[in-house]
Order: C-alpha cells, then sequence, then structure tokens
C-alpha cells in the first residue's frame, strides 16, 4: 500500500514500498513553506523518521523551495536534472544527476525524468515518474500540454496523476484534463492552483470534466490530507 500526502502547491510525500520490500519515502518539489502548507520545514524534519528521495522538477523557488535545508537535515538524495544537480551538490547536498530519458539507476526505485514545457535556469523543466512494487506515480512539474502524454501511459503507466490546473504558468483546467485523457491514469489530483491570484482555478471543475469524459477518479486534497492506493 502506498500514501500519497499534499502539502499544497506542487508538494507531495510519496511513501511506497521499495523493490528491496522495505518503505521508501520521497518528497516532490518540497516547498513546504508555502503559504498553503500545513506544515513548515523544520517541523516537517523534526516529526519524519528519515527521508529517501528529494526529487525537484525544476528550479523555480516555487518546486527547488526548501530542498537545501531539508536534504541538509536529513541526508537524502536530490534527483534533478543535470544542471540543476550539480548546482546543488556545490552546497554539500548529495545528489543524483540525470536527464530525460530511460530509468535512473537506483535499485530500490523505478524513477524517470519526463519531458515539461516550461522554463528554468539550471537545465531543463521537468515531470517524473517514481514508482515501487505497489504503484506508479506521475508528478508533472509545471507544464503546458503536450501530446507525447500518450507515450508517458504508454511506456509507463502511472496509476496516479499529478496534475497542475492553475493556468498562467502552467495548464489550467481544461488543458489538464485533455492531459487525464492522455494519460489515463486510475486517480487524478488537481496541483498547482490557488496558491497565488494568478493562479486561481476550479478543482471541482477540473473533476467535473474529468469524470465525465473519462474513467478517472479525480480526488480533490486539501493541504494536509493524504489518499492511500491501492
Amino acid at each position: 500500500m502506498a500514501i500519497v500526502k499534499y502539502f499544497g502547491h506542487a508538494a507531495f510525500e510519496v511513501r511506497l514500498k521499495g523493490f528491496d520490500g522495505r518503505e521508501k519515502i520521497v518528497l516532490i518539489d518540497p516547498w513546504l513553506s508555502n503559504p498553503l502548507s500545513p506544515v513548515n520545514p523544520r517541523d516537517y524534519v523534526r516529526e519524519t523518521s528519515r527521508l529517501d528521495y528529494i526529487i525537484v522538477t525544476h528550479d523555480h523557488g516555487d518546486h527547488l523551495g526548501d530542498t537545501e535545508y531539508i536534504a541538509k537535515e536529513t541526508g537524502a538524495r536530490v534527483v534533478a536534472i543535470f544542471d540543476l544537480a550539480v548546482n546543488l551538490s556545490k552546497k554539500e547536498i548529495e545528489t543524483i544527476d540525470a536527464n530525460v530519458g530511460g530509468r535512473i539507476k537506483v535499485d530500490d526505485l523505478f524513477i524517470v525524468l519526463t519531458p515539461a514545457i516550461h522554463s528554468s535556469s539550471h537545465g531543463n523543466p521537468v515531470g517524473v515518474v517514481v514508482g515501487g512494487e505497489d504503484i506508479r506515480i506521475y508528478h508533472a512539474g509545471d507544464t503546458g500540454l503536450f501530446a507525447e502524454m500518450q507515450y508517458i501511459h504508454e511506456l509507463y503507466n502511472p496509476d496516479i496523476a499529478l496534475l497542475p490546473i492553475g493556468g498562467h504558468y502552467t495548464m489550467g483546467v481544461e488543458e489538464a484534463a485533455k492531459a487525464v485523457e492522455l494519460l489515463k491514469p486510475k486517480i487524478a489530483i488537481p496541483m498547482h492552483y490557488n496558491t497565488f491570484p494568478p493562479i486561481k482555478a476550479d478543482p471541482t471543475k477540473f473533476k467535473e470534466i474529468v469524470e465525465k469524459k473519462t474513467s478517472t477518479k479525480v480526488v480533490i486534497l486539501k493541504p494536509g490530507e493524504q489518499i492511500q492506493y491501492p
């Protein structure tokens, strides 16, 4: 059984069974100091028993977030696009540098960086598919809609898709709903909305469109809430 917990904006914690049979804890885009987050970085570090990986989709502050502090306090390895990983390693953070392509060479989890249509200062922005024995999750990062999302379905078949719906900087509600049609996950969770006025969006509209057009279930999580899968 896997657990996906939402911390607001684009920050998620995933607890899943690794291929070594042990529970793995992964933090994605850890901006835990975002205005919607139910926990600050210091409390998170104090309360978590351990952290195995931090995955960062790109270097914008609302995604790179509190990576440096959390990584140094927990010893978690940071997975990021090559240029960003090199920059973080200069700050005495243990990193796994990678690029968009095939599976990253780690033994305990399935991790693949995927394309994203966005901007960044250190390397290209990415999405990520991460999985273990019981689940595969696609975190789209910040991205617009692109047709090759269908290949993410065909190659990696994610069970859960975490998709931005806020518009302005990323997909809006309609584009994210189309992304669900291409990705065909069992569950879609909206993210990256209502943190700031420019990305105000209605997740219930996203849910209505998706569940009318597809067999995917939309789960709207409030910051601090979590779901279990399966």
